[in-house]
């Protein structure tokens, strides 16, 4: 295992952070960017790195029912009701480095900066480092999340890892979990324990770098609908030897199909809504597939995103419409996996307000923005917990290994939320 980071050896926080971010990267195989599959020997390691990081600095690291890691300060480890601060320890294959993992180290800072001053937060605090809440591993996403609140479906449960194809249920069980209450749908975590849950993260967009500014509180998360593989049957055939008005070509048939939802996105957000949509896989079989052939299939994925559950429902809905007319003009078949689905989330009012207040003490300009990306606190504020969440200025997109987050503006973010736990929602000094 790599050497524990210790504060007291580094020259300041800037630096022990940065040691922090360091150590986990090193700890994946990867040469360009990181890989934390979900549920895999690589986010454990993560998880027993960050947990004896807490050890050797006197604060309590356990692993709860989901075998995510659970921090504290040795007073709060047996509190009855707690602010819960967290994110997730997996990434994307071949991601950057600070998706996730800067709102669990964001946590952990918060904890170590009131152990070493002597200061007590205003009600007690856990930080969670939750696993699997990408959906590149097995399609679901929020994984986690869903089974603290007991919310991880039986769909869910049986879909099928992109590399192995073994079930989430079986790796899941392989770190540990039982899986029992998961199955029956039993919350590994009471709600009404959690006074709040706040997660740090990287914006995934360009608003911050646009408007210069470190960090904002975010408003509402979207929802979404993704669909893992869809695959659109036709007829092979060769390239040259078949006229037009005798294919049944499949790609085409996909392209038609997304050339329509782009022109129903494009009418939404002209007329103000909240829309985007996404294909972000795409291919033929490759045993079969060449340069003079027709193919016979094609598979793509499509992911539909809103802060609307109306705009949602009615892109489905859509969806379905276009595929029966594709399907009859262009006498092709369509078969849809399982949709994934996960509702819009609204911030609460109280805790932006509370947060946008500690930004004023730390001498940020307070913002508030929507979030593009999904995260786990729209699980936890579906679940009724009263949630908010701090992005962080991020240069280059996310999901890819080119991430830049700056250790200054990531400590602004945390100090953000430091501000917030030691003084409570409502104060206004």
């Amino acid at each position: 295992m790599t050497e524990v980071a210790d504060i007291k050896t580094v020259a300041n926080e800037l630096a022990f952070a940065a040691r922090l971010f360091g150590d986990v990267a090193a700890i994946g195989p990867d040469k360009a960017g990181v890989s934390r599959p979900a549920f895999s020997e690589v986010e454990t390691e993560t998880l027993n790195y960050l947990k004896s990081v807490c050890e050797a600095h006197g604060l309590v690291a356990e692993f709860d029912a989901g075998r995510n890691l659970v921090m504290s300060l040795p007073e709060d480890a047996g509190a009855g009701g707690f602010v819960l601060i967290g994110s997730h320890a997996d990434s994307v294959p071949m991601g950057g480095n600070f998706d996730g993992l800067a709102g669990v180290i964001a946590g952990l800072m918060c904890l170590l900066r009131a152990q070493a001053s002597g200061l007590r937060f205003a009600r007690p605090v856990k930080v969670i480092a939750m696993r699997g809440e990408e959906s590149a591993w097995f399609g679901p996403c929020y994984i986690a999340s869903k089974a603290l609140m007991g919310a991880l479906g039986d769909t869910e449960l049986a879909a099928l890892h992109k590399g192995d194809q073994r079930p989430l249920s079986d790796h899941m069980e392989s770190v540990g979990i039982d899986m029992a209450p998961v199955r029956a749908g039993t919350p590994l975590m009471d709600a009404r324990r959690i006074l709040e849950y706040i997660e740090l993260h990287i914006e995934q967009g360009p608003l911050l770098i646009g408007k210069n500014l470190p960090a904002a509180v975010v408003s509402s998360i979207r929802g979404n609908l993704r669909y893992r593989k869809i695959r659109c049957i036709g007829e092979a055939g060769h390239s040259g030897a078949v006229p037009r008005a005798f294919r049944r070509d499949p790609v085409l048939a996909m392209a038609d199909l997304l050339s329509r939802l782009d022109e129903a996105w494009q009418s939404i957000v002209q007329e103000g809504g909240d829309l985007v949509l996404t294909t972000g896989v795409v291919h033929t079989d490759p045993e079969k597939n060449a340069l003079s052939r027709i193919p016979d299939h094609v598979d793509f994925s499509l992911d539909i995103r809103s802060r609307s559950q109306e705009t949602l429902d009615g892109m489905n809905d859509l969806l379905s419409r276009e595929l029966a007319d594709i399907e009859k003009r262009r006498r092709v078949r369509f078969v849809l996996d399982e949709v994934n689905t996960t509702a819009p989330a609204l911030m609460d009012d109280r805790v932006i307000t509370g947060l946008k207040r500690a930004m004023a003490r730390t001498g940020l300009e307070p913002m508030v923005m929507a979030s593009g990306g999904g995260h786990d606190a729209a699980v936890f504020a579906n679940a009724g917990v009263p949630t908010a969440m701090v992005f962080v200025r991020n240069r280059n997109g996310s999901h890819n290994p080119d991430e830049a987050m700056e250790i200054d503006d990531f400590l602004a973010g945390t100090s953000i939320i430091y501000s917030y736990l030691l003084n409570g929602p409502t104060h206004d000094g």
